[in-house]
């Protein structure tokens, strides 16, 4: 199983994994943030991202300690193109989101009194993965077509997988699936041809 936690997968990714594991070492992203258990979720390390797509960092960051990371974040990269700090909620919980950019690549660090393996971008990195480990490249593209028309990547696998109701939360009920279940998943849900809506 994949340790999503452990950036050198990157390095043996396509281009812009490759790109991403240079821009994380060169901002020393990960033993910055090691005390908030850092994991880089989203579509590069999945492959099925676009030239807009950002790098998405997910923390834990307990609500005693969201005045330290906030300020780790300010001391550390405060002087980055873009930087700004604001709160907002995901499930329920407030969370603290930093964004910035840096040699032309935008970032987001998001943290949440949450263990990273519970926070929902961590728990569909790890369902979106293994439907494409399941699909492969017929899956990945399909998914990339979608995107390339404007569609977010958590209603284009549920699109594709036929699930109904909110697709954040659909997806969901897909964690922990046996593989021969999954598989028999995406058999019952083939992809539309090539070149239709």
């Amino acid at each position: 199983m994949q340790d999503w936690k452990d950036l050198r997968y990157l390095q043996k990714g396509n281009s812009r994994q490759q790109r991403a594991y240079a821009v994380l070492t060169e901002l020393a992203l990960w033993p910055t943030l090691h005390a908030f258990d850092p994991v880089l979720a989203g579509t590069i390390p999945l492959a099925i991202d676009l030239p807009t797509s950002d790098l998405d960092v997910i923390c834990e960051v307990p609500l005693p300690s969201q005045t330290s990371f906030r300020q780790v974040l300010q001391d550390q990269y405060g002087h980055l193109t873009g930087f700004r700090l604001r709160h907002t909620v995901s499930q329920g919980q407030a969370a603290v989101v930093g964004s910035f950019c840096y040699a032309g690549v935008a970032l987001e660090v998001f943290g949440q009194a949450l263990p990273t393996s519970q926070q929902y971008a961590v728990r569909h990195l790890v369902v979106e993965a293994a439907v494409l480990q399941m699909g492969g490249e017929a899956w990945r593209a399909a998914v990339q077509r979608l995107k390339q028309q404007g569609v977010k990547t958590e209603p284009a696998f549920a699109q594709l997988l036929h699930l109904p109701g909110d697709p954040y939360e659909a997806l969901l009920t897909l964690e922990g699936w046996p593989a021969a279940e999954l598989a028999a998943q995406l058999v019952q849900h083939p992809l539309p041809p090539l070149g239709s809506k």
